[in-house]
């Protein structure tokens, strides 16, 4: 017998912030059975095929170091750089610069709360 993951969970202070930082960077919605509202204790996501569901439940105490578990991003439309610069838009703040000269690479963000995540080149631009 084996387990299967049903929801990867991220602690925060504010899983409404967080969960619209993420449904919006990632194209997640709600779970149609049931659908988030504002002053929800946890902030489910769930992913365009249904497959892959986020949860962001409240914690009281503050993020104090470094994530052991991060999302690598691969932007699917954009460059790395374009999506970047996307995120920031929605309120990500650059972490580390780990690009390199030959174009490989990635950059290192923060979500709203400071979780950590990194975008790396786009599948058209390792092709």
């Amino acid at each position: 017998m084996t387990s299967t993951i049903r929801a990867v969970t991220v602690d925060c202070r504010d899983p409404e912030r967080v969960g619209r930082f993420w449904a919006d960077a990632l194209g997640y919605g709600d779970d149609p059975d049931n659908p988030n509202t504002s002053g929800d204790p946890e902030w489910l996501l769930v992913s365009p095929d249904g497959v892959v569901h986020l949860l962001f439940q409240v914690v009281e105490e503050p993020k104090r170091v470094k994530n052991r578990l991060h999302f690598d991003l691969e932007p699917t439309e954009l460059t790395r750089d374009e999506e970047t610069a996307r995120l920031a838009g929605l309120g990500a703040t650059p972490v580390a610069d780990h690009r390199r000269a030959d174009g490989s690479g990635w950059v290192t963000m923060a979500d709203p709360e400071g979780n950590e995540f990194d975008v790396e080149q786009s599948l058209a631009e390792r092709g």
